[in-house]
């Protein structure tokens, strides 16, 4: 049985991982130049597809592990320093490579992507989102993926209501707001990624325990 601290914990890493305030600049200025109906279905799609390929990790993610002939521990420790990474760069509040590289931004500022690519895919359902659902599915059956499923639609639920609010937390909190709140959630990124790389290489190295 699954404990609903474990759940709570895939919430709260989950919730960090996506970063909703860190997408907030990069939307504001994608959908500037778009009308309220356009933004809104822009918002729709954007959360539509972060659901998807997350619930796509929770649900085939362990038949996708087997089929690479990769181990869960090997997979921590990849993962891991992956949402290491990307924690450190939310701590020093920048995207980070990871999420959307110097090449993608100027294809962005150029406007030669929609705002669904950069936006839903990488920079929301990046490899640390996605790799952190398949670690966190591998702890049980179908049931256990369901409820993962469950916890992914709550995040894309407030990740929904923060982009329809994007202009008016944009104003409010302003830079300095947006980049506070990303500080906080890397430093429990950062704390998390640890552990999970911690996890990993105790089942590699049983002497390390």
């Amino acid at each position: 049985m699954i404990s609903f601290q474990e759940y709570l914990r895939y919430l709260v890493t989950l919730t960090a991982v996506l970063d909703p305030f860190l997408a907030i600049p990069i939307f504001i200025s994608v959908t500037a130049a778009r009308d309220h109906a356009s933004r809104n279905r822009l918002i729709q799609v954007v959360t539509l597809t972060v659901f998807l390929v997350l619930a796509g990790g929770a649900l085939f993610g362990e038949s996708l592990l087997k089929a690479l002939g990769a181990s869960l521990q090997a997979f921590q420790v990849g993962g891991g320093l992956v949402l290491l990474l990307m924690a450190l760069a939310m701590l020093n509040a920048k995207v980070g490579e990871m999420r959307q590289t110097r090449a993608e931004a100027e294809e962005l500022e150029a406007g030669e992507l929609s705002g669904v690519v950069p936006l839903a895919v990488p920079l929301l359902a990046g490899p640390g989102a996605i790799s952190t659902t398949i670690i966190a599915a591998q702890a049980g059956g179908l049931a256990h993926a369901l409820a993962l499923v469950a916890c992914i639609a709550l995040v894309c639920l407030m990740l929904w209501s923060v982009l329809r609010l994007a202009h008016v937390v944009g104003t409010r909190m302003g830079t300095t707001g947006l980049n506070i709140a990303t500080r906080l959630l890397g430093l429990i990124l950062a704390a998390i990624a640890i552990e999970t790389m911690a996890e990993g290489l105790k089942r590699l190295f049983p002497g390390l325990a």
